[in-house]
C-alpha cells in the first residue's frame, strides 16, 4: 500500500486527488495540507510515502518549501503537481530534491502512474521533458537564458515577476533583502538587462507569469 499526502491551496485539487488515488487499490490517501504550516505539522503526525506538493502552495515558495521538507523528512518522496511551466520548474524542482514534476493538466491515469513510479524509487517526468533533456534545443533563447540560472535565481525571478517586492521575496524565500538585492543584480547579468522594466520582460520570456 503506498500512502500519499496532498498539500495544495484549492480544496477541488485535493478532492479530485482524493477521488482519483481511492480507485487504485494500492494507493491510499493518508492526509492533506492546504498551505506550508499545516503540511510540516501534518508530516510531524504521518508519514508518507509520497508527497504531492504543489509549485504555488502558500507562505513558502514550492522550491524552498521543498527544500526544507527534504531536509526535515527525508524518507518522503515529493512529486510536484504543478499548473506551472514544466520547461522552467522541473528542472529547478529536481535538482531541489524532487522525484518527479506532473503537470495538473494530466489525466488521472498518469497521476496514480506518477505516484507508484516515485513510490517505488523512480524519477517520474513526462516523454517531453525527457526529449528535451536529452537533445540540445540551445537555439531557443528562452531556453538557453533559463539553463543559465541556478535554481535560486529562478525562485527569485519568479517572485518578482509575480509582483512581488524585495521585502516579500526575502521573507517568501528566507534571505534578507541585502541578498535579494545582489540576486537581481545576478538576474540583469546574466539575462543581459539593466533595468527591471527589461528583466520582468524577460521572466515573461522564461513564462514566469
Amino acid at each position: 500500500m503506498i500512502n500519499v499526502v496532498i498539500a495544495d491551496s484549492h480544496p477541488i485539487v485535493r478532492l479530485g486527488v482524493k477521488k482519483v488515488l481511492e480507485q487504485h487499490g494500492d494507493l491510499e490517501f493518508l492526509g492533506e495540507a492546504d498551505s506550508t504550516s499545516s503540511l510540516f505539522q501534518l508530516l510531524q503526525q504521518k508519514t508518507p510515502d509520497v508527497l504531492l506538493l504543489e509549485m504555488d502552495i502558500p507562505e513558502i515558495n514550492g522550491i524552498a518549501a521543498l527544500r526544507k521538507m527534504k531536509q526535515d523528512f527525508p524518507s518522503v518522496k515529493v512529486l510536484i503537481y504543478s499548473g506551472q511551466s514544466e520547461d522552467v520548474y522541473a528542472l529547478s524542482t529536481i535538482r531541489a530534491g524532487a522525484s518527479g514534476y506532473l503537470s495538473k493538466t494530466a489525466s488521472a491515469t498518469s497521476l496514480a502512474d506518477a505516484v507508484s513510479k516515485v513510490a517505488q524509487g523512480g524519477m517520474f517526468i513526462t516523454n517531453e521533458l525527457a526529449q528535451r533533456l536529452a537533445f540540445d534545443e540551445g537555439t531557443k533563447k528562452p531556453r538557453r537564458f533559463f539553463r543559465k540560472l541556478s535554481t535560486r535565481e529562478v525562485e527569485v525571478l519568479k517572485m518578482l515577476a509575480n509582483g512581488k517586492r524585495n521585502k516579500e521575496v526575502a521573507e517568501g524565500l528566507n534571505l534578507n533583502e541585502k541578498t535579494v538585492s545582489t540576486y537581481k543584480a545576478r538576474l540583469m547579468k546574466k539575462l543581459n538587462v539593466d533595468n527591471m522594466v527589461d528583466l520582468l520582460q524577460q521572466a515573461k520570456a522564461l513564462e514566469l507569469y
